[in-house]
Order: structure tokens, then C-alpha cells, then sequence
């Protein structure tokens, strides 16, 4: 079974995730733009139960990160880990591409659309 690593900037904050995501995708919406600084986020989705974590983190809005380096981590639900990839020890090239892409109406006109994803205008049907 694969077992990825991960952590903030600042090595305060550890995680670990085992097997494979479920959901891989990307989201240009107005909160996912403001949380990261940049245009979207990229993200993948595991089962909460493949999940592990050392260390303190803080959440706002449900939006979890380093106190200390203010490192963009995850988002914790009851049944899945949505785990921003810029915090993967190791690049995500062995995921995949993204699956979804959501909010696209606000996706810049100088990005073009993730090849064979599904196109969402804003958030997804509920699964």
C-alpha cells in the first residue's frame, strides 16, 4: 500500500495518508483563491480513516494550517481529508491528474480546462 507524507513549512505540523485518493481535483473559488493566494487550489481526497496527524494545527472555516507558519494544510470532514498537494513532501506526479474542476466560471480566461475532468460552474452536485 502507498504511504505519502506531508506536512506545513515549517515541519510542525506531520500527516500521513495511506493508499489512494478517491477524488483529485482543483477549485477556483473565491475562498480556495483567498486561502492559497493564487488562482485555484489543487487538491486531493482520502477516506478520514487513511489519515494521520502530528503536531498542532488551527482551522478556520473549516480550513486547517500551521499557527506558526500560516502553511496551508488540509480540510477535515467526518468522512474524508481534503489535502492541499503543495503540502506533500513529495511532488503529486504519481496521483494523477485532476478529476473535477470546480467553480470554473471564475477560472482565469488564461487557463485552459483540465483535459478529460468534469466542468463544473460552482460547486458539484452532492455525491
Amino acid at each position: 500500500m502507498t504511504t505519502r507524507t506531508g506536512g506545513c513549512l515549517c515541519g510542525g505540523v506531520r500527516y500521513e495518508l495511506e493508499g489512494e485518493p478517491f477524488l483529485i481535483g482543483i477549485c477556483h473559488c473565491a475562498d480556495c483563491r483567498k486561502e492559497s493566494g493564487s488562482v485555484f487550489v489543487s487538491y486531493a481526497k482520502w477516506p478520514i480513516e487513511a489519515f494521520s496527524c502530528e503536531g498542532s494545527y488551527a482551522t478556520h472555516k473549516g480550513r486547517s494550517f500551521c499557527p506558526d507558519c500560516g502553511g496551508r494544510l488540509f480540510s477535515l470532514h467526518e468522512r474524508d481529508v481534503e489535502l492541499r498537494f503543495g503540502s506533500l513532501d513529495e511532488a503529486p506526479a504519481t496521483i494523477g491528474a485532476p478529476q473535477h474542476e470546480g467553480w470554473i466560471k471564475r477560472r482565469e480566461a488564461w487557463l485552459a480546462p483540465v483535459h478529460d475532468a468534469t466542468q463544473n460552474a460552482e460547486d458539484p452536485p452532492p455525491a
